[in-house]
């Protein structure tokens, strides 16, 4: 696999890349290849190594943000610190959402088990403290049973629209092992479809990731106006 490959945005300051599913930004624990033993082909001509800016799920597929210089990184840090940023996600979750569109408020705390570990949790009356988390939604398509989402996310938690899917809506993402019934070898359908970034005078950062074979195989075609961006 080349990353050289699925570049989405490229200059001097920020490099996009439309991330595989599979890949842990991270390195992982048991040793396996992550972000980091691609990113000396990222380096385009530079000294340093790109630094990710964000995280995306090792499932999660799209559009990942790369500085590419630590000034840069801080910017892009406080943009996303700010919600300053745009960020569209298309998710597939295992049944059929009443409505077409709507916004889920709802707090996420993160609990543990000895015997489960972590995990986050709604938090609506708040007696866990919960931080602030909304999550905007429309729905695109029903196929075999499952409905095709796009959530646009106002906060950044951590599993954020994983519970806001079960827990707001009522269903959880196709394949999730956590908040779902996906298993060791199940990718969660979530997809980070789009990314804006704003950066002053400089032109934005925009970028947008090709629609996901894997939900293509699930039966669902690629919404509307959608045109990757290949930079």
């Amino acid at each position: 696999m080349l990353l050289t490959d699925h570049i989405l945005f490229l200059d001097g300051e920020a490099i996009v890349i439309d991330k595989p599913a599979g890949l842990p930004v991270d390195a992982p624990r048991d040793g396996s290849l992550s972000l980091e033993n691609h990113l000396d082909s990222l380096k385009f001509g530079f000294k340093r190594w790109p630094l990710a800016v964000h995280r995306l799920d090792r499932d999660t597929s799209g559009c990942l943000l790369l500085a590419r210089n630590p000034k840069a990184h801080g910017r892009f840090t406080q943009a996303f610190e700010a919600r300053e940023v745009e960020k569209a996600y298309l998710a597939i979750v295992d049944g059929i959402v009443a409505g077409t569109s709507g916004t889920i408020d709802l707090p996420l705390a993160k609990v543990s088990t000895a015997e489960d570990g972590w995990r986050m949790v709604g938090d609506a009356d708040g007696s866990r403290r919960g931080k602030p988390s909304i999550s905007h939604w429309e729905k695109l398509g029903e196929a075999d049973g499952r409905s095709l989402l796009r959530f646009r996310p106002e906060t950044g938690r951590t599993h954020q629209l994983r519970v806001h899917a079960l827990e707001g809506l009522g269903f959880p993402l196709v394949g999730d092992p956590v908040y779902g019934t996906g298993g060791a070898r199940d990718r969660t359908m979530l997809h980070a479809e789009r990314l804006v970034v704003t950066r002053g005078a400089k032109p934005p950062i925009v970028a947008e990731a090709p629609f996901p074979e894997r939900f293509v195989a699930l039966g669902f075609v690629a919404p509307e106006g959608a045109e990757p961006t290949r930079g």
